[in-house]
């Protein structure tokens, strides 16, 4: 099978594609799918997690479930952008247990943080108690989440 500029070809996409559907799914049932014997895509799911394509296993949880309704994006702009305070507001944000993302990005603000809390007054703490207290904070904006109209972890692995 031919490979493509990343390295994967049609098999090891094939496999990705199955495992970020399902994680569980064991050797032979993902050869039985794509038509192939158990030990060749065994290797091949070891080489895809040896080489990083695969970078983990876990169980992705319904945060409404867990009591984590509310969704916020909020973005953050700093006052000041040497390397120094990116790396402190990074080092700092990355151990908030509400953050589910922060993003470095470009254009009016600085950085977005996607953060799951339990209701408004958690949020209101969050951002009090938390948020504002990091050095360098210019300002933030906050945006609710009313509806989450597509949410996945699955990387289009197709080829071309």
């Amino acid at each position: 099978m031919e490979k493509k500029s990343d390295g994967l070809d049609a098999a090891d996409r094939a496999i990705l594609q199955l495992l970020q559907a399902d994680a569980f799914m064991t050797t032979k049932e993902i050869a039985a799918q794509l038509g192939m014997t158990t030990t060749p895509v065994f290797e091949r799911v070891k080489r895809l997690e040896r080489e990083g394509y695969i970078a983990g296993y876990t169980a992705l949880l319904d945060r409404r479930k867990i009591g984590l309704p509310m969704l916020v994006l909020c973005e953050v702009w700093l006052k000041e952008h040497n390397r120094d305070f990116l790396l402190r507001f990074e080092e700092t944000v990355v151990k908030l247990p509400e953050i589910l993302e922060c993003l470095h990005v470009t254009g009016e603000y600085d950085y977005l943080l996607k953060v799951a809390v339990r209701d408004m007054d958690e949020y209101q703490h969050f951002i009090k108690e938390k948020l504002a207290t990091l050095e360098n904070i210019g300002r933030v904006q906050s945006h609710f989440v009313m509806t989450e109209v597509k949410h996945s972890t699955v990387l289009p692995v197709a080829g071309d």
